[in-house]
């Protein structure tokens, strides 16, 4: 590395988390409670360094913003590895209350990419020819940091009601609402029944992120990237908001869910031939066996028949985080947000499955994804298939301060205009560091490569690798 790119970095880790100055003292975080539970507050420890003046020895170096809303993921280390909304209230109910929050991330890029395709004659905007299968150069530097805002409002004692906008993002950089919905966990009437039937039942009502899978909770969401111990995403994003609602029932760690939604993006009353219903199911549990071990296991299941827009696998506004890779020299930053992903292009009809594994032993933690989707774009006659395999392995330790790890995802399958299967692979290894609960500073090399795309194909040949330093901030 040169002598530029280390002050680069540096830099990068200074201006994302400028508590780096300062360490913290110690501060025990409990990141899990058992299946669905909030985790427990954090506990504080004085600074008790001799060199320091008694006063200034009995004050935390961090004391964490209490919980006040109901049935709420905390935005900071305590949510790591929460799934759904806790069953438990986490706070008590003292009237209406309005919670307001964010989260911002920045990265340092350090990438190459190369490909072997054939020339493809073109033109540029401006007229001029160009070989459209030639990548754009790029080098080190920074990318646009992305932000978030959260509003939480507590209406009644178990009903809240929530809205995310994204502030700025790689594909919209304006403000963006993400989503807003109800989550209805307690009776807004006096009833003995319904209060007996909402101690296992869950309404979500509104334009939310559907609950496919476990990974969406796992991922990057724009600013809010502290819950993913790495940089990027899964190759194939399964994420997308969508209209309708979701119920669960949800009792000693066992878990159903139903849910049936508008199956796009934006709600629509025009080409009422052209577009149906979505539906959505998950079944699982997630068990604490003694205070070290716990294990969770999931199938969920996505199925829309006929649709204008589907976006199950490129409904994420936010973007890749791996930017302006396999991308030809034509390309503007937003002219393909979604660089180094794959989109399935099943956007008239898809049925998908997931199944994931989540087993934490102490400090280990391994989380997997099995997938598969079946469908087409309105011009396809045959339906085609995609398949998708990720295993991720970590092992947090100080006190949950520290992590290393390691990522591999395969995607293998049918992309439209492609007669032969092609695959891509990548490979993610890295760590990261608590600054605060509150403050991540994480690092990863990646490298992915693209397998049996036709010589025509941008992609063919085509690998990008490197490492990629990002700072994360929520609360």
């Amino acid at each position: 590395m040169t002598a530029t790119r280390f002050f680069l970095v540096a830099a990068a880790l200074a201006a994302a988390t400028p508590a780096l100055a300062q360490q913290a003292a110690t501060v025990t975080v409990a990141t899990t409670d058992t299946a669905g539970r909030a985790a427990p507050a954090m506990a504080t420890l004085p600074d008790t360094q001799p060199t320091k003046a008694k006063a200034q020895s009995r004050v935390p170096r961090y004391i964490a913003a209490p919980i006040e809303i109901q049935h709420m993921r905390a935005p900071d280390q305590r949510g790591i590895n929460v799934f759904e909304s806790p069953k438990e209230a986490g706070a008590a109910y003292t009237g209406f209350k309005l919670a307001i929050g964010g989260a911002f991330a920045q990265q340092f890029q350090n990438l190459t990419h190369e490909n072997a395709a054939l020339l493809k004659s073109g033109k540029d905007a401006a007229g001029k020819d160009v070989n459209l299968n030639a990548l754009i150069p790029i080098g080190s530097g920074f990318n646009n940091a992305t932000a978030n805002i959260y509003f939480n409002a507590q209406l009644a004692r178990g009903i809240r009601v929530a809205v995310e906008t994204y502030a700025s993002a790689r594909h919209h950089q304006e403000s963006w609402i993400k989503d807003g919905y109800f989550l209805i966990d307690g009776s807004p009437i006096e009833n003995a029944l319904l209060d007996k039937i909402m101690e296992v039942a869950t309404l979500k009502v509104g334009h939310f992120e559907i609950n496919y899978g476990d990974q969406h909770f796992r991922r990057s969401d724009n600013g809010q990237a502290l819950y993913n111990p790495f940089v990027g995403n899964f190759i194939i994003d399964a994420f997308t908001t969508e209209i309708g609602a979701e119920a669960y029932l949800r009792k000693d760690g066992y878990i159903g869910m139903l849910g049936m939604t508008g199956g796009e993006v934006h709600g629509q009353v025009t080409a009422p031939g052209q577009r149906g219903p979505g539906y959505l199911a998950k079944v699982g549990f997630d068990k604490q066996l003694g205070s070290d071990v716990r294990v969770r296991l999931t199938g969920s299941m996505y199925k829309k028949d006929r649709s204008a827009n589907n976006t199950l696998t490129s409904g994420d506004r936010a973007g890749s985080r791996y930017y302006d890779v396999l991308e030809n020299v034509t390309s503007t930053e937003t002219a393909n947000a979604w660089s180094g992903a794959v989109q399935s292009g099943m956007k008239n009809m898809v049925t998908a499955f997931v199944a994931n594994p989540f087993v934490k032993v102490g400090g280990a933690e391994f989380f997997g994804n099995v997938e598969t989707m079946t469908g087409a774009a309105s011009n396809e006659v045959q339906r085609r298939t995609l398949r998708q395999l990720v295993g991720e392995g970590l092992y947090r330790f100080a006190g949950n301060k520290l992590y290393v790890g390691g990522r591999y995802n395969t995607v293998n399958g049918q992309l439209a205009g492609i007669r032969n299967d092609i695959t891509v692979k990548r490979s993610q290894v890295g760590g990261g560091w608590f600054v605060t609960p509150n403050v991540l500073s994480k690092i990863e090399f990646v490298r992915q490569n693209y397998e049996a795309f036709p010589t025509s194909d941008i992609r063919a040949g085509g690998k990008f690798q490197g490492f990629m330093v990002e700072g994360v901030v929520a609360f």
